[in-house]
């Protein structure tokens, strides 16, 4: 099919509405399934046998295959054409998902996770790009702001659709859903925006920085992965997929920034305010992502939650942002953007102080209050951090900064997540050993053994108590250097100068 004009003629009425609600329910499964998976972990590592912090594996590989896939955006829809991307994007989505749902085995499920990551990877950056194609000029702000509501609730609706799911079906159906929404948006791609599609060219590709990304990426998410399972730099494997991650990210490095067209443009790091912006983005987000990925867990694994109600308890967090939003992207026009995002990350960390006073005993709003709370404060990170990074690079490279910021972002959330759950487990043990020497086991043993108890039920109860205490003392430890970091990134956005020029976010995703 030959390419179509750059600047297709908008839809109009019904038509438009239907393939504006395609792009944004598209939009919608993608981003839902960023954390549908966070409060399954429990129920699919109980099913496929497996350790909890192997279960995680199943956000993570999904993350860094999303990631990977981002800067092949651009290219591909370039060879390709956007709504081709898309269409076959979508389905491949919808294949991956029902696989993912047969799976039997933790290898088979990982495998169809990042199948599911390099396809649903281009599928959010497209989705805006032909929103774009088919409203008009002035009809684009309102088109935008409803797909970016999209964005927001997703995350929200996410815990508790795969908590309510797990309880009342099994975890299989958190993928299986997918799939009639992936069939009615690959069709409604194929009849409505086939007018929309963009402009091919034979690009070429820049195949070894794309193996030399793989490659770094592949083996620092390994090593994370099984580092703790290996006993980090005592084995050698670990240390070799250390030395190979760390020389091919220097190799990536030298290469992507001598390339004419390179997968990933690095020059955009040029620019003081965009380097700031997504330094800061990096570690405040990887510390995010993390606690929304352990907080389910340990509500589920020590405090007898059901996944529905961590879900509950979890998802207070968007409220608040979904109301904040509007009233922070105005204020972004108005007010300088770094004193926002400093306000932002500063908020995050002072909510992540109140989860360091959490315990055992905790009740339902003891924990759902902070999550409550931190929501106000996402918006004041979010949406002016993009307006600074985007306003700093020159007009002609927001959509490759835009797509780098994107692949951070994704990458943050990934290995902080690893980290955090490797210094979570470590610090159950440490504080396990810690409560079990101040324990009045005999005491403790006499008084359970008085009330008709055997001793084998009495020495279970006795560890119990003390596993779930270790992991209460653990969870709050890690609240507090979690705390310590989104301070650190707050003050590191002061670091860069105030943006020159509105941004154009419209290219950010």
């Amino acid at each position: 099919m030959n390419a179509k004009a750059e600047s297709p003629t908008p839809l109009t009425g019904v038509r438009l509405l239907l393939a504006g609600a395609v792009l944004a329910l598209t939009n919608f499964m993608v981003v839902l399934d960023t954390t549908i998976a966070n409060v399954s972990v429990p129920h699919i590592s109980g099913s496929l046998a497996i350790s909890g912090s192997q279960g995680t594996w199943i956000i993570t590989s999904y993350a860094v295959a999303e990631a990977v896939c981002v800067p092949l955006t651009g290219w591909l829809s370039g060879r390709f054409g956007a709504v081709r991307v898309f269409t076959v994007g979508m389905i491949g989505f919808g294949i991956f998902s029902v696989l993912c749902g047969l799976s039997t085995s933790l290898s088979m499920l990982i495998a169809c996770r990042i199948g599911q990551g390099l396809c649903g990877g281009p599928l959010m950056p497209l989705s805006q790009t032909l929103l774009m194609r088919i409203f008009r000029p002035d009809q684009r702000a309102q088109a935008m702001g409803a797909w970016s509501m999209t964005t927001v609730v997703a995350p929200i609706l996410g815990p508790i659709l795969g908590g309510t799911i797990s309880d009342s079906w099994s975890w299989h159906w958190i993928f299986f859903i997918n799939i009639p929404v992936a069939a009615l948006c690959a069709f409604g791609a194929m009849r409505l925006l086939r007018h929309a599609e963009t402009p091919t060219q034979p690009l070429r590709v820049d195949k070894i920085g794309l193996m030399l990304m793989l490659l770094w990426i592949g083996a620092l998410q390994i090593m994370l992965d099984l580092g703790r399972e290996h006993d980090w730099f005592a084995d050698p494997m670990i240390v070799g997929l250390a030395v190979i991650a760390g020389v091919g990210f220097l190799v990536f490095l030298a290469w992507e920034a001598t390339e004419d067209q390179p997968i990933v443009d690095l020059r955009v790091f040029r620019h003081r305010g965009y380097t700031v912006a997504v330094t800061s983005l990096f570690f405040a987000f990887g510390t995010f992502f993390a606690s929304a990925v352990i907080i389910p867990q340990w509500l589920q694994t020590s405090l007898g939650y059901t996944a529905t109600y961590a879900g509950y308890a979890t998802a207070f967090n968007g409220v608040a942002a979904v109301v904040m939003s509007p009233i922070v992207a105005k204020l972004s026009t108005k007010v300088d953007p770094r004193g926002l995002v400093c306000f932002g990350i500063v908020w995050l960390g002072m909510t992540t102080l109140l989860r360091t006073q959490w315990n055992s005993g905790a009740d339902f709003w003891t924990l759902a209050f902070p999550q409550l709370l931190q929501g106000f404060g996402m918006p004041f990170f979010f949406v002016p951090l993009m307006t600074l990074a985007l306003g700093s690079v020159d007009p002609k490279e927001t959509a490759a900064a835009a797509g780098l910021m994107s692949f951070l972002r994704t990458m943050a959330g990934a290995i902080g997540t690893s980290v955090v759950t490797t210094m979570w487990d470590d610090s159950s043990r440490v504080a396990r050993s810690e409560v079990a020497g101040r324990l009045n086991e005999g005491h403790t043993i006499d008084a359970l053994s008085a009330q008709g108890m055997p001793l084998d039920q009495v020495r279970a109860i006795v560890a119990q108590l003390v596993d779930k205490e270790a992991m209460a003392l653990a969870t709050t430890h890690i609240f507090l250097l979690s705390a310590l970091a989104f301070f650190g990134a707050a003050m590191i956005i002061w670091l860069a100068p105030r943006p020159r020029r509105a941004a154009d976010t419209s290219a950010a995703h």
